[in-house]
């Protein structure tokens, strides 16, 4: 065997996926083994990596046998790997697609292609005992000019044998890195033994906040002891004096690793030339303009927004309120979604802490006049924000608030994605309308809990909003109504609805289009209602962008329900779901009714916005039940019976499987108990 890849998996659930297939799924990689070691327990990510051990027996699990370090995971992999070459990769990194032939090419005697390196030859003659690789690294490094000479064993190939016989490991916490492979690089430089492949082959994606490389505190104070360590392994090699203040000095200039008041600590600890007050003020300058730039930008502002925030400035200096929570959905529209279902049992679990809603203006009549409100960017807003312990809400709020310490923040999300969402918009800036993905970022980082519907939803969330905040896979407490519904319940809303009894209803929702403005459906619902016959009911409800479903039909069989205030009662009065993208798809599954796909544009959605499942696929676990690509083979599905058939039926039960795990009428009530703190006793 040639090629060992070992794979480090531990708190990279979103990343691990893609990163396990960028490896089974190289044209070339036929003569390698995927070791993927993580943690004991292993949670999501020892899930996902049998996942691919079931189907590939060149992949083999490794649980670690103690408390993760990636270091020690690195050495576990190392011991158990069988190939000639050792790779080392983190769960987040990718190995990109051609790679492997190439590595193959170079590490096979007299293959063509082969990149020979200077010198006398190596154990195998005419191969490398290690074989530094181009690679794409987004992060700190690529912004150094010295990042070539920094130590990164994703970027080297080393030869076991050599690996073995130089007893090169690598070391605990922080930098684990540092030791091993700029010994290997200095003793295969000395021996003519080093190569180098000149193509790009892997890339490491970041986790951004909350990935222990980029926290902020005194561990990185380890880097200066890899390098007194590498010092003394390698007799006071001056080469190891070069790397080692390119290094520390990128350490000491990343204000995500070292906090300010650390840094004259840090400065004498690394021994670094020059003084650290001459570095202070070429910074205090800096941040001196950044403050006049922020200035310039405050007195453009309204007179009156201005005194919002001073006065909200000055309300950060009150004590926090324990019995205060603000709720938001939906960029303020009111009473909805997740964040409802949580105020509705925080009130019956938790009835001495006070839940205010956050309202826009326009949406103020929406407000239950039971139900306790603050106008968004009023002055009561800003002392809520302020004041309250907890935040909940599945989007945002509005105006840039300060996450103070002690306050908890729940991020609810609405809905299970299946087109890109967050970081994953990048490749997609035509569409995005000038989103700021720091700003996403910065938000994500305000998080404390992040809920997830399913496994699907956790693994995307851990990866596109990163974080360190602790995944909820609860299930959304707004199918708790699905969950637990009666008939009773179901004609009630029926009849709220003025439908007659016996009636077939039919839920029309389609999602919104990134690329077309105003709701235009393509579906002839008159036409669509003549055909099916009087005992048929098209409830049409558009998507909340678009206000109403103009252009639809009024009567008493298409019915307009786009200002219904709760979607989940829609859902309760249909016989079936006929959606293209929404992701109310996911949420109806729970009901177990039929869910019928029309997807008359699915390639120009996933050309324009890019999707996680294929709907169309008709795999058990991507497509939900009946699928139909225009009207006319939407009317034949519905008139056939295809809608109800068997095979639809045993779509929707694996796609319900995959998707609705968690969903048991008490998702609410796991929410509350857990953010709230509320003992199950």
């Amino acid at each position: 065997m040639l090629l060992s890849v070992v794979v480090t998996a531990h708190r990279v659930q979103g990343y691990l996926r893609a990163a396990l297939e960028s490896v089974t799924g190289q044209a070339d990689a036929g003569d390698c083994e995927l070791i993927v070691v993580t943690a004991p327990g292993g949670g999501l990510e020892l899930g996902i990596a049998r996942e691919f051990a079931e189907r590939d027996p060149r992949v083999q699990v490794l649980p670690l046998d103690r408390p993760w370090e990636r270091g020690a995971a690195r050495n576990a992999g190392a011991s158990a790997a069988r190939g000639s070459y050792l790779l080392f990769l983190d769960g987040q990194d990718l190995l990109l697609p051609g790679a492997a032939a190439e590595i193959a090419a170079c590490l096979t005697p007299h293959a063509p292609g082969r990149s020979d390196p200077a010198g006398p030859p190596a154990e195998a003659p005419g191969t490398p005992d290690v074989l530094r690789l181009g690679h794409d690294r987004i992060d700190l490094w690529d912004r150094t000019r010295q990042g070539d000479a920094l130590p990164h064993a994703r970027s080297q190939i080393f030869r076991r044998a050599f690996w073995e016989a130089h007893a090169l490991r690598f070391t605990e916490g922080l930098y684990d890195d540092v030791v091993p492979v700029h010994r290997a690089l200095l003793l295969a430089a000395d021996a003519g033994t080093l190569g180098t492949l000149d193509r790009i082959c892997v890339r490491h994606r970041v986790r951004g906040t909350g990935a222990p490389a980029t926290a902020r505190d005194r561990a990185h104070f380890v880097v200066v002891q890899a390098y007194e360590r590498l010092a003394a392994e390698t007799g006071g090699d001056p080469r190891v004096t070069a790397v080692r203040s390119a290094h520390l000095t990128a350490v000491l200039d990343d204000p995500g690793r070292i906090a300010p008041g650390d840094r004259a600590a840090f400065f004498r600890a690394a021994g670094l030339p020059g003084r650290y007050t001459a570095q202070r003020a070429r910074r205090a300058a800096l941040a001196g303009r950044a403050r006049a730039r922020s200035a310039a930008r405050a007195g453009r502002k309204s007179l009156r927004a201005q005194v919002m925030r001073a006065a909200y400035r000055a309300d950060l200096h009150r004590p926090l309120d324990p019995c205060l929570a603000v709720y938001g959905a939906y960029w303020n529209r009111g009473v909805a979604c997740n964040p409802a279902a949580v105020y509705a049992k925080a009130r019956e679990l938790v009835p001495h802490i006070r839940g205010v809603w956050v309202v826009s203006s326009r949406h103020r009549d929406r407000m239950p006049p039971d139900v306790p409100y603050v106008i968004e960017g009023s002055r009561a807003y800003w002392r809520t924000m302020a004041t309250a312990t907890y935040l909940v809400n599945n989007s945002s709020f509005p105006g840039g608030f300060t996450k103070r310490p002690g306050q908890v923040y729940l991020q609810t999300h609405h809905g299970t994605p299946l087109k890109t969402m967050g970081l994953d918009q990048r490749p997609y800036p035509a569409l995005t309308n000038g989103v700021s993905f720091e700003r996403i970022a910065a938000h994500a980082g305000q998080w404390d809990f992040s809920l997830s519907a399913n496994p699907h939803s956790t693994e995307i969330w851990d990866r596109v909003y990163p974080s360190s905040c602790e995944q909820l896979p609860y299930g959304y407490p707004r199918n708790d109504l699905l969950c637990s519904a009666t008939p009773e319940l179901s004609g009630k809303v029926r009849a709220e609805l003025g439908i007659a009894p016996g009636a077939t209803v039919l839920l029309y929702a389609p999602t919104h289009r990134d690329y077309r403005t105003g709701f235009l459906p393509r579906l002839d619902l008159d036409r669509l209602a003549a055909e099916l016959g009087p005992d048929w009911v098209l409830l049409v409800r558009a998507h909340y962008f678009y206000g109403r479903s103009s252009g639809t039909a009024a009567g008493d069989r298409v019915v307009d329900v786009t200002g219904h205030p709760r979607v989940e009662e829609l859902c309760l009065a249909s016989d079936a779901l006929i959606t293209d993208y929404s992701s109310l798809m996911f949420d109806y599954a729970c009901l177990d009714r039929p869910v019928i796909t029309y997807a008359p544009d699915w390639e120009a959605y996933r050309a324009a916005r890019g999707t996680y499942v294929d709907l169309l696929s008709g795999r058990p676990g991507d497509t939900p039940g009946a699928v139909a690509t225009t009207e006319a083979g939407l009317r034949e599905v519905l008139l056939s019976g295809a809608w109800r058939a068997p095979e639809a039926e045993a779509l929707r039960a694996a796609f319900r499987a995959r998707f609705c795990p968690y969903d048991d009428g008490h998702a609410a009530e796991r929410v509350v108990r857990r953010v709230f703190g509320v003992s199950s006793d």
